[in-house]
This record gives structure tokens, C-alpha cells and sequence, in this order.
């Protein structure tokens, strides 16, 4: 446990270091690029436009699970997987929310494109799984019902 703890410092030290010498930009390691107009847009086709696509195909190798009913919309369980090749990024989106995009992972090469989390829901609605594979973008969906909605219902 010490050990981890140790690692875990030496490595925030390094970071600030870098940071205030000026060899990395918080951007360069906390994040990818940030558009707001994917997180404006209301619908998948508006999201694959703002991610620069212009259409997308239903998968096989692409799934999406959670509940068939969530009791809480404020805490809906989701995982989401990409057996594509190539998989480059994910993203998990609501149709039904006021913002559809609910988050969003760029892959690194040779990771494992599976994720779980849980979304915020208002209401009853279909849950998209969007994923970029090998320069195509690929789409499952699921509907999940929700008796109690988590955006303020």
C-alpha cells in the first residue's frame, strides 16, 4: 500500500514539474480536443456531423447494455463495448436528453474498447452506442425505460 502511494506522488511531481517548466499543457495529458457543438447537438446524425462524419452503420460488433427498466434516471447503469477493428473512440449518447451526448473516450492503440459508467436519463429513451473504427462510423442502440427521470422529471 505504501509503495502505490509512493509511485502515485512521483508521479504527480513529475507532472507538476513538466507543467511549470512548460513541456506539457494540461490539454496534452487530462484531454482530447473539446467541441462544444457535439455536446449541443440533440440527435446521433447531429453528433457524427460534429465529429466530422457524414453517416453511420448499424453493428454487430458494437453493444450497448444496461436495464431493461431503471427505477432511478439519475444513475442508469451502461456498458459499452467494440469488438470493430480499429476502434478509435466511443461515446455513449441519450436520445431523449436535453444534450444527447452523455460522454465520450478516445481509445489508445492496443487498449480494450469496453466501458462502464452510469448516465443521467429523463426519461425513457434509446441509449446509442457511437464508435469510430477504422475511419467508419459504427452504431448500436438499446432502449432503457425509466420509472423515475434523473434530468430534473
Amino acid at each position: 500500500m505504501k509503495q502505490s502511494r509512493r509511485d502515485i506522488l512521483r508521479i504527480a511531481s513529475v507532472l507538476g514539474m513538466a507543467f511549470t517548466a512548460g513541456l506539457l499543457k494540461p490539454a496534452d495529458v487530462f484531454a482530447a480536443e473539446w467541441s462544444q457543438k457535439v455536446f449541443d447537438a440533440k440527435s446521433l446524425e447531429e453528433v457524427v456531423k460534429a465529429l466530422g462524419g457524414d453517416a453511420f452503420a448499424v453493428s454487430t460488433e458494437v453493444s450497448v447494455t444496461g436495464p431493461e427498466i431503471a427505477e432511478n434516471g439519475a444513475v442508469v447503469p451502461v456498458t459499452i463495448a467494440s469488438k470493430a477493428a480499429n476502434t478509435e473512440y466511443m461515446a455513449i449518447l441519450v436520445e431523449k436528453n436535453p444534450a444527447a451526448m452523455s460522454a465520450s473516450f478516445n481509445i489508445p492503440p492496443g487498449s480494450d474498447p469496453a466501458f462502464s459508467t452510469r448516465v443521467k436519463m429523463g426519461a425513457t429513451s434509446n441509449v446509442h452506442v457511437l464508435v469510430k473504427a477504422g475511419g467508419k462510423w459504427l452504431v448500436a442502440s438499446k432502449e432503457i425505460k425509466v420509472t423515475l427521470g434523473g434530468c430534473g422529471g
